[in-house]
């Protein structure tokens, strides 16, 4: 299936802020009490994901120069990390995404996910359909629409979730990408909002831009960036989106 993605991109929330300890107008002993709160907390595993959409790609589906060029500028951007795995979608311009990023990623394995793969993750009711997109889903039977939801399901139980337990109990920080699609990565970002399923309409991305997630027991996710192409240069950027629809 193509990209079909015809709408612009929400605009990028602010990176998450992060919570340290420090004392304002306080005395000796007010900062030991906040310092003492601070370590009796829990320590909070967390599973972060960083969703890319594939690099630019032909009418074939197969990755191009530029695509390459932008993949291989978010394995830069992400080198620094401690990334575990990478996982791609079955298409080849995903999987071609996946091992031009993963060069600059010493430690990470390379694997497919059928998940990832490209599908409409929920047809909306004709009442929940914005009159903007009436047409786009003509010719979708129920048997297709239901095949989309099923993967969509399968997506969230697998990746929108805190670590698995390691086999000694414990669990630790996992740092994994997935190379996927534009509506694999709406229906991710609508999920953690825990927006309506309509609502992934409209949730564009483009092409090796960079969402991340994180997951963490017992608290909502959180959506730390959307959309963000500040590793690529600005001939790079946008591309995946119709040009009367680009900043």
């Amino acid at each position: 299936m193509r990209d079909r993605s015809s709408v612009s991109p929400a605009r990028k929330p602010s990176p998450e802020s992060r919570t340290h300890t420090h004392v304002i107008h306080g005395s000796e002993g007010d900062g030991k009490r906040a310092q003492a709160g601070a370590a009796s907390q829990p320590f909070m595993t967390t599973r972060h994901l960083y969703l890319a959409r594939h690099g630019a790609a032909d009418a074939f589906g197969n990755l191009t120069d530029i695509g390459r060029r932008q993949a291989g500028l978010l394995g830069e951007r992400l080198a620094g990390l401690p990334v575990d795995a990478v996982w791609h979608s079955p298409l080849p311009r995903a999987e071609a995404s996946a091992h031009e990023l993963a060069r600059h990623l010493k430690t990470a394995s390379v694997a497919e996910a059928a998940e990832l793969i490209d599908h409409v993750p929920y047809v909306p009711q004709p009442a929940e359909t914005p009159p903007s997109w009436a047409g786009f889903f003509d010719g979708y039977d129920d048997a297709e629409a239901a095949s989309g939801q099923k993967l969509a399901e399968a997506l969230v139980a697998r990746f929108a979730k805190v670590p698995d337990t390691t086999a000694t109990g414990t669990r630790r920080d996992t740092h994994e990408v997935l190379v996927t699609h534009a509506y694999q990565i709406a229906w991710l970002v609508r999920h953690a909002l825990d927006a309506p399923p309509s609502r992934w309409l409209g949730l564009n991305s483009a092409n090796a831009a960079l969402t991340i997630i994180d997951y963490r027991a017992g608290l909502p996710p959180t959506l730390v960036m959307f959309n963000d192409m500040s590793h690529l240069p600005a001939d790079l950027r946008w591309t995946g989106f119709p040009d009367g629809m680009r900043p």
